[in-house]
């Protein structure tokens, strides 16, 4: 018998609070004020620490992603603290409608709510993928127009405030830089402003200054790139706070964008058309939209680089970095957007690259792990790391390994560049490099 779940209706937009898991901290932390702006009253959950995973171990099978015995976790562990009146309370979470199993984490954690003793509690669903069609959430053009300026924002700021901090003479400068812009931005999106493209292009520059006027000392340090499963990659819960741990190992880190990551979903869209065919109106739409997008993020990044920080390619580059590695077809979980990113790192000064995936996440070990040797062909400098992460790996094991890659890394910024040699034709078609040694 089919169990009939409690659905999130219109009329709780304006009775319940709306949990929403973090991940992007800064990108959800700008949504919350898009959320609020289209009336909907909503909470970012911050609450960390061993108990959530192990809650979520508690209501979810142990061969279930690691992300999403996390969010049912931390969920759960929201609704046991009290703070939340339980007959008012709904959650939000994303489908992303493909391959991965993301699609299916909602149905994981309505089990896992009536298992907990929360029957009542209602599920909304947010997705572009035409799933859970009687939700009362309801992903609108004006709300999605938000979100991506939220997204757009979030990204700059943090890519600045990246780039600030490890050099940064005053202790936590770019961080109050990062508070304040979001406060700023925050009152701008609810007075129902600053999400036109127009809009965008006149903020990013007046961030990007701001950000420059913070005194800093720059010296060398070893430059980090973080790649991997969207959640891992960008949730302190998710990968035990990985940034803090990189910062405190005196490394400047680099976390792609977002909306990179949109834009490859949009893309994947359109890419089907061409491998598989269909309906020609989608790859038109998705050609337009992206090329909105494209206008956008080249007045990001170029704002970014003429207030003298370093900017990646746009994703219309980006799209083509990975030709003659992986094919555009690998679309399942980060398919070849985890390559392709991995090669932007490399290519712009970040060659020291963590890797950071789910145990047992098939499409990433593909993507990620198994283009690591193809990469370090290409690029013999480049020096990556893949790193698993579930509940029976311990951060002193994962950190031990990421330590190992430093001291690699730190040598290499201690000494004097070799000479660069051709690659043999073994090499390049995906061999490891061999690395001459004189005794």
């Amino acid at each position: 018998m089919e169990y009939n779940y409690p659905k999130f209706t219109p009329e709780m937009k304006k009775t319940h609070t709306i949990l929403i898991p973090n991940m992007a901290i800064t990108q959800f932390r700008l949504l919350e004020y898009a959320l609020r702006f289209d009336g909907y009253k909503c909470e970012i959950l911050g609450n960390c620490g061993s108990a959530v995973a192990q809650l979520g171990l508690k209501y979810v099978h142990n061969d279930t992603c690691y992300p999403a015995l996390l969010v049912i976790g931390q969920f759960l562990d929201a609704l046991n603290s009290g703070k939340y009146d339980l007959e008012h309370t709904a959650l939000l979470i994303t489908q992303t409608g493909g391959g991965c199993r993301a699609s299916n984490y909602i149905h994981l954690l309505r089990k896992a709510l009536v298992k907990a003793g929360y029957p009542q509690i209602p599920v909304a669903s947010l997705n572009f993928s035409g799933l859970e069609k009687d939700s009362g959430f309801q992903m609108t053009l004006p709300l999605a127009r938000r979100a991506i300026a939220c997204i757009f924002y979030g990204d700059l700021l943090c890519a600045l405030r990246n780039q600030v901090a490890p050099y940064e003479n005053v202790k936590g400068s770019a961080d109050r830089m990062v508070d304040l812009w979001v406060e700023r931005l925050g009152r701008v999106l609810l007075a129902g402003k600053g999400y036109t493209s127009k809009e965008m292009k006149h903020t990013f520059p007046l961030i990007a200054k701001e950000f420059a006027t913070i005194p800093v000392t720059r010296v060398p340090k070893v430059k980090v790139g973080v790649v991997g499963e969207i959640y891992v990659k960008y949730s302190p819960l998710g990968n035990n706070d990985l940034q803090k741990f990189l910062e405190s190992q005196d490394c400047e880190v680099n976390f792609p964008g977002l909306m990179g990551f949109v834009q490859y979903c949009i893309f994947n869209m359109g890419e089907d058309h061409v491998l598989y065919g269909g309906k020609l109106a989608v790859k038109v739409g998705t050609d337009q939209l992206l090329n909105w997008l494209d206008s956008v993020e080249r007045a990001m990044l170029k704002a970014t680089a003429d207030a003298g920080f370093y900017a990646p390619g746009p994703f219309k580059e980006l799209v083509e970095k990975p030709h003659g590695i992986i094919s555009l077809g690998a679309k399942m979980g980060e398919g070849w957007l985890l390559t392709a990113e991995m090669i932007e790192l490399v290519q712009g000064g970040y060659g020291n690259i963590v890797c950071a995936q789910p145990f047992g996440c098939l499409p990433n070990h593909i993507v990620g792990k198994g283009m690591v040797n193809k990469i370090r062909a290409l690029y013999p400098a480049a020096n990556i790391t893949p790193i698993d992460y579930d509940p029976s790996a311990t951060k002193v094991n994962q950190e031990n390994r990421i330590k190992l890659m430093l001291a690699v890394a730190k040598e290499r910024l201690n000494a004097p560049a070799a000479p660069a040699r051709p690659l043999t034709a073994e090499e390049v078609a995906g061999g490891v490099p061999r690395v001459e040694t004189t005794v």
